[in-house]
């Protein structure tokens, strides 16, 4: 089992920063890869940003260039640095943690992150 805590949302107007965080505990030596999802309302979930115990980091095209995503595996902790936000990136965002022995994902409650325009 993984269990997966996020925090370091909220409001910020367009333009502005904001830093997620994910704090991972249990079975976190099971874990392949991490990453951060959101879902804005009536939409469905997305890929927002992805590292690998590698340090391999993925982005979607949306965010990439403006957000960077990162490890401090002594903290077991997962960041998401968003810049230069825009009010299309308002959503709740979700930590994932990949367990590809089980194939299994694990999600985190989700942290709320709202630009204004």
């Amino acid at each position: 089992q993984v269990q997966l805590v996020e925090s370091g949302g909220g409001l910020v107007q367009a333009g502005g920063s904001l830093r997620l965080s994910c704090v991972a505990s249990g079975s976190i030596l099971s874990i392949n890869s991490m990453g951060w999802y959101r879902q804005a309302p009536g939409k469905q979930r997305e890929l927002v940003a992805r590292i690998t115990n590698g340090g391999s980091t993925n982005y979607a095209d949306s965010v990439k260039g403006r957000s960077t995503i990162s490890r401090d595996n002594a903290k077991n902790t997962v960041y998401l640095q968003m810049n230069s936000l825009k009010p299309e990136d308002t959503a709740v965002y979700y930590c994932n943690a990949a367990v590809v022995s089980v194939l299994w994902d694990y999600w985190g409650q989700g942290t709320q992150v709202t630009v204004s325009s």
